[in-house]
């Protein structure tokens, strides 16, 4: 890994998330909400697979890359519309990492594969997706648990919980039963385990 250049990465990758109009409450500071998600992504990679690649780490750091740019709003309510936008949103992330990546020097092929980081490409078949995958997971946990529960309620919720969990490694199931949880969030984790 040619450090100088990740760090540009990074730094470009970040520059663009903190303009994010949308903040988070964490550790007592506002944050721009993607510039956090993506620290926390980056710390949740590194935790779960100590040798993580560069790859995996640049996927970490733009996973929701200017999300907030293609809001959610912009496309029509249920299913069907969500799934349209998640997937022109993901569309847009590897797009818009890749353009980063190039303008920095980065080959086609590290371009690729942190593309198939970020889309999530072969989840089942390959552990450096899953570890993404699962870092998603406990991001969304730590950063949007108790908003989900408070807007949906709790059994709307725990089916939530379920598509989420499912989706999760033994490694992150694990990680999400030792998270900081309120005693209401950890019932709804056990039941969604249960």
């Amino acid at each position: 890994m040619d450090r100088l250049r990740h760090e540009q990465a990074i730094a470009a990758i970040d520059l663009a998330n903190g303009d994010d109009p949308n903040t988070l409450t964490w550790a007592g500071h506002e944050r721009p909400k993607e510039l956090l998600h993506a620290e926390l992504m980056t710390a949740w990679v590194r935790r779960l697979d100590p040798d993580a690649s560069e790859a995996q780490l640049l996927a970490a750091r733009a996973h929701h890359l200017r999300r907030w740019s293609l809001p959610r709003d912009d496309y029509p309510e249920g299913r069907a519309g969500y799934l349209r936008w998640r997937k022109d949103l993901n569309r847009r992330h590897v797009d818009e990492t890749g353009a980063i990546l190039a303008g920095l020097g980065y080959h086609d092929d590290e371009i690729a594969r942190v593309g198939e980081l970020i889309a999530k490409t072969g989840r089942l078949a390959d552990p450096q997706v899953q570890t993404h995958e699962d870092a998603l997971c406990l991001v969304f946990l730590q950063t949007q648990f108790t908003a989900l529960a408070d807007r949906l309620g709790d059994d709307k919720t725990v089916e939530v919980l379920q598509r989420t969990l499912v989706k999760m490694g033994p490694r992150a199931r694990s990680e999400a039963l030792d998270l900081a949880l309120s005693r209401r969030e950890r019932m709804l984790v056990e039941r969604a385990l249960g």
